[in-house]
C-alpha cells in the first residue's frame, strides 16, 4: 500500500470517531449468509486491484475456474459449495496484500488432497512456485497415519509445519488464511469439534501469527477461539464492553482533539485515533490480575502515526509535556524491535482526570508492518517475483525451532518447548553484552539463559556473571538495560541440573538437557539396548529379526538421528518410549516381507483359493484373463451393477473389485498399479436378480415429516432401508445418509429422481 493510501485508510478510521474501530476489529461477523462463488471472486479482484492497478487477472480466474471445477459439488458442513472456503481463503490474503502465487495457492490449497487433480498438473498450469506453495500446505493437512497418539500426531504436524516454513515463509501465511476462514465458520461444527479447534488456535495459531508480526489476523484468532472455548464469558464481555462504549468514546475523542491539535501547533503532520484493546487481551488481564471489567482501566490506546522516526521522538516530547508519564511504562521498540519487526514508541501517561492511557506513536511504515508482519514484504507483481531477504535475519526465531526439533525426537518435550517458544503473554527483557549486542529473552531470564542464548559453549563453561560491572548469583533476575559479562572458566565441569530451575528460556533449557544427554551418552546407550530388548520380547518379537538395517533406517528417519546408538542413547535417557521403536521396526518387517511376494505368486495363490472352493461373494463378475476366481465388493465405494469397474489383485484374498472412479484407485502408488485387471458386470437374464448396497446423501431443509416422506419413496418403491441417520447444523440445514439395498445403477436414477421432488430436497448425491 502507498505512503498516501495508507494515510488516508487512517484517517477514515479516524473520521469514523474512535471506538467505531472496536467494531472494525473486535466484533465476530455475525450474518453467515454465503454469497454465490461468482460474486465472491470479484470481491477477490476488487481487492487484490486496490492494492495492484493492473487489469490483468487471468491466472486467477484460472486458479478460481480449475478450483470450481476440480470441487465440483463437494459442499461444506454449513452446506454451501465447497468452492467458497478457498475463496474467502483468497480474500483474506489478498487483505493481507500477498503477492499472486500465494492468491493462487490459496485458490488450489485443497485441490491436491480433496479432488484428482495433482501436483504435477498444477506445476504444468501455474508454475513450481505455486506447486511448492499447494504442496505444503497439503502437507501441512494431513496428520501422519501411523500414529495413535493425539499429542504425538499434533507434534508431528508441526514439525512438518516449521520444516515448510523453511522452505517458503508464504506457506504458513496461506495456513493462518486457511484456519481463520475455518475460524469463522466453525459454528458448523459439533461442539466437541469447535472446542478443539479454538484450543488449538489458541495454543499455536495465534500465536504463531504474532511471532509472525500479524496482529490483524492474529487479533480475530484470539477472540474468535474465546468465543468457543469461554461463550457465556465473552457473551458478557461484549455486552459490558458495549454498555460503556459511550462514555470511553467521549473521553477517548476529547484526548484525541486534545493531542492533535498540540502536534499541529508544533508543526508534525500526525493521524491520531483511538482504539481499544481487543476482547482476548481485555479477558487475559482480567484472569491474570484477578480484577473486574471496572478496575481494568488501560482499555483503550491511542494512536499517532506520523511521517518519520524524528517525528516519533517529536511527538512523545509533546506527550510526556501533555500528560503526566507513569514511571517504568515507556518502552522503545524503535530503537529495539521486538523479534517479530514489530516497531513502536509505547508510554502509559495519566489523564487530566486522573485516569491511565496507552499511546503509541509509530511511523505509517512501521504501522503497516505491525499490522500485517512478514506479510507486509510481499508484494503482488506481475512478474511474480518478491525480495525479502532483508528481513530474513528477523526470522532467527523460526531457524532455532528447526534446530531444536532435529535434537529433540522426543513429541512431549518439543511440543512443550514450541509452546513456550511461542507464548506470545511472557514478558521480554533486553539486555546487552560487553560488545553491545542486545538479546531479547523472557522476563525472570537469569545470567544463565544469556549465556546460551550466545552460544552452547558459553553457557557450559560458565562459572558465574557480572552485572552492570558487579558480580551477582547466577540465578540474579536480569532488568531491562542490564550490561551482562558471562564469567567462563575451562576447568568448568558444565551445568547444573539446578540449572534447569532457574532458566526460562526453552533454548537454555534444551541446551542444558542436550549436554546431559551427551555425557551420560554410554550409559544411557546400554540402558536403551536393555529396554528395546525387554519391550521386544515382551510384545512377541525377536529383536534380531527386527534389527535389519532397512527397518532401522526408517526409524532412524522417523526420529532425525543419523546413527542407531543415538537412538538407543534416547530411549536410555527417556527421549522416545521403547515400545514405539519396537512397533515402528515390526511395522517395516511386516510391509518388507509383504512386498517379498511377487505379483505372480499373489495371482497362483489367489487361483489356489478358488479351486479349494472359498466362498464367493455376491457374483455377476468377470476378470479378464482369470475364471472361478475369488472376488469381492470394495467398502470403499460400493460397486452396483451399471458402475464402470475395475478389478485390484490382493495378496492372498483374490480380487478386490472398485469403481473406476473411486479415490482408492485414483491415488493408487504407481508401483501398484501393475495390480489393476480388466473387470466387467456379467449378469445373466434368467439368473436372480441380486440387490448391492448402496448409499445417497440428501442436503434437505429440517421440516417436520421430512423422514417420513424419504421413507414412504422408497417405500412406495419396494426398497428396503438398511439405515438412516441425519445431522443437522444451526442454520435448520440437514444432511440424511441413506443406505440401501438396490439392483443396479439404473434404479438409483429411479430413487434419486424421485426424491428430488419432495419439497424440501435440496440435493441428492451417491457417496
Amino acid at each position: 500500500m502507498a505512503h498516501n493510501e495508507l494515510k488516508s485508510e487512517i484517517a477514515a478510521i479516524n473520521d469514523d470517531h474512535i471506538l467505531r474501530a472496536i467494531s472494525d476489529v473486535d466484533v465476530l461477523p455475525q450474518d453467515h449468509t454465503e454469497r454465490p462463488p461468482e460474486e465472491l471472486f470479484e470481491e477477490l479482484v476488487e481487492t487484490i486491484r486496490r492494492y495492484h492497478p493492473s487489469d490483468d487477472m487471468q491466472q486467477v480466474r484460472e486458479a478460481y475456474e480449475l478450483a470450481a471445477q476440480a470441487h465440483g459439488n463437494q459442499l461444506r458442513r454449513s452446506g454451501a459449495p465447497y468452492i467458497i472456503h478457498p475463496l474467502h481463503v483468497a480474500i483474506i490474503l489478498a487483505e493481507l496484500e500477498m503477492d499472486k502465487e500465494s492468491i493462487v495457492a490459496g485458490l488450489l490449497h485443497d485441490v491436491v488432497e480433496d479432488t484428482p487433480v495433482t501436483h504435477e498438473e498444477i506445476e504444468h498450469q501455474f508454475g513450481p512456485d505455486v506447486a511448492l506453495l499447494v504442496d505444503g500446505v497439503t502437507k501441512l493437512t494431513r496428520l501422519s497415519l501411523g500414529t495413535t497418539d493425539k499429542l504425538e500426531m499434533q507434534a508431528e504436524n508441526l514439525r512438518k509445519m516449521f520444516l515448510s516454513m523453511s522452505k517458503d515463509i508464504r506457506i504458513i501465511i496461506i495456513k493462518l488464511a486457511d484456519r481463520l476462514h475455518n475460524m469463522r465458520t466453525l459454528q458448523y461444527q459439533k461442539p466437541e469439534k469447535q472446542k478443539e479447534k479454538a484450543a488449538e488456535t489458541l495454543d499455536i495459531y495465534a500465536p504463531l501469527a504474532s511471532r509472525l508480526g500479524m496482529f490483524r489476523l492474529k487479533m480475530e484468532l484470539d477472540n474468535l477461539s474465546l468465543q468457543y472455548l469461554e461463550p457465556e464469558k465473552y457473551a458478557r464481555l461484549v455486552h459490558d464492553i458495549d454498555e460503556r462504549s459511550h462514555s470511553r468514546e467521549e473521553f477517548v475523542n476529547g484526548i484525541v482533539e486534545d493531542v492533535g491539535r498540540h502536534l499541529k501547533d508544533s508543526g508534525i503532520n500526525a493521524q491520531v485515533y483511538g482504539r481499544v484493546k481487543h476482547y482476548f487481551s481485555i479477558y487475559k488481564k482480567m484472569t491474570i490480575q484477578q480484577k473486574s471489567l471496572d478496575e481494568i482501566y488501560d482499555l483503550f490506546a491511542v494512536r499517532i502515526l506520523v511521517d518519520s522516526v524524528q517525528d516519533c521522538y517529536a511527538a512523545l516530547g509533546i506527550i510526556h509535556e501533555l500528560y503526566m508519564p507513569i514511571p517504568g511504562r515507556f518502552k522503545d521498540y524503535i530503537a529495539i524491535p521486538k523479534a517479530n519487526m514489530y516497531q513502536s514508541l509505547h508510554t502509559t501517561v495519566i489523564g487530566k482526570s486522573g485516569i491511565p492511557f496507552e499511546i503509541q506513536i509509530r511511523t505509517y511504515e512501521m504501522h503497516r508492518t505491525a499490522e500485517y508482519g512478514v506479510a507486509a514484504h510481499w508484494k503482488y507483481k506481475e512478474s511474480g517475483s518478491t525480495s525479502v531477504n532483508k528481513e530474513e535475519e528477523k526470522l532467527n526465531w523460526l531457524r532455532q525451532i528447526l534446530e531444536w526439533q532435529r535434537e529433540m525426537p522426543d513429541n512431549n518435550e518439543f511440543m512443550e518447548s514450541i509452546r513456550n517458544d511461542l507464548d506470545i503473554f511472557a514478558d521480554t527483557v533486553y539486555c546487552f553484552t560487553p560488545k553491545g549486542d542486545v538479546k531479547n529473552l523472557p522476563a525472570g531470564s537469569t545470567p544463565i539463559d544469556l549465556a546460551y542464548s550466545i552460544h552452547s559453549a558459553v553457557g557450559n563453561k560458565m562459572v558465574g556473571a557480572r552485572v552492570n560491572e558487579k558480580l551477582v548469583p547466577i540465578d540474579y533476575r536480569l532488568r531491562n538495560g542490564d550490561r551482562v559479562e558471562i564469567i567462563t572458566s575451562q576447568n568448568s565441569r558444565g551445568p547444573s541440573r539446578d540449572w534447569l530451575n532457574m532458566v526460562k528460556s526453552s533454548q537454555a533449557r534444551n541446551k542444558i538437557n542436550q549436554w546431559f544427554k551427551e555425557q551420560n551418552k554410554d550409559e544411557n546407550i546400554e540402558k536403551g539396548k536393555e529396554l528395546l530388548e525387554r519391550s521386544a520380547k515382551a510384545k512377541g518379537y525377536v529383536l534380531s529379526e527386527l534389527l535389519k538395517p532397512e527397518y532401522m533406517d526408517k526409524v532412524l528417519k522417523k526420529y532425525g538421528f543419523n546413527e542407531w546408538t543415538a537412538v538407543l542413547a534416547s530411549i536410555g535417557h527417556g527421549g522416545i518410549k521403547e515400545g514405539q521403536v519396537v512397533n515402528k521396526l515390526a511395522d517395516e518387517r511386516r510391509k518388507y516381507v509383504q512386498r517379498s511376494i511377487t505379483d505372480e505368486q499373489v495371482l497362483e495363490i489367489t487361483q489356489e483359493n478358488a479351486r479349494k472352493g472359498l466362498p464367493q461373494n455376491k457374483g455377476g463378475i468377470v476378470v479378464e484373463g482369470l475364471e472361478d476366481l475369488a472376488v469381492h465388493f470394495s467398502r470403499c465405494c460400493n460397486p452396483i451393477p451399471g458402475d464402470e469397474i475395475v478389478g485390484f489383485v490382493t495378496r492372498g484374498r483374490g480380487v478386490s473389485v472398485h469403481r473406476t472412479d473411486c479415490v482408492n484407485v485414483m491415488n493408487l502408488p504407481v508401483d501398484e498399479r501393475g495390480r489393476l485387471i480388466e473387470a466387467e458386470w456379467h449378469l445373466p437374464e434368467n439368473a436372480k436378480q441380486e440387490r448391492y448396497l448402496a448409499n445417497l446423501m440428501l442436503y434437505v431443509n429440517n421440516r417436520l415429516g421430512m423422514l417420513a416422506d424419504i421413507s414412504r419413496v422408497l417405500t412406495e418403491m419396494n426398497i428396503n432401508i438398511n439405515s438412516l441417520s441425519t445431522k443437522v447444523n444451526k442454520q435448520g440445514l440437514a444432511s440424511v445418509d441413506l443406505q440401501f439395498m438396490t439392483t443396479g445403477t439404473q434404479e438409483i436414477r429411479g430413487v434419486t429422481a424421485r426424491l428430488q421432488q419432495i419439497d424440501g430436497v435440496l440435493d441428492v448425491t451417491r457417496t
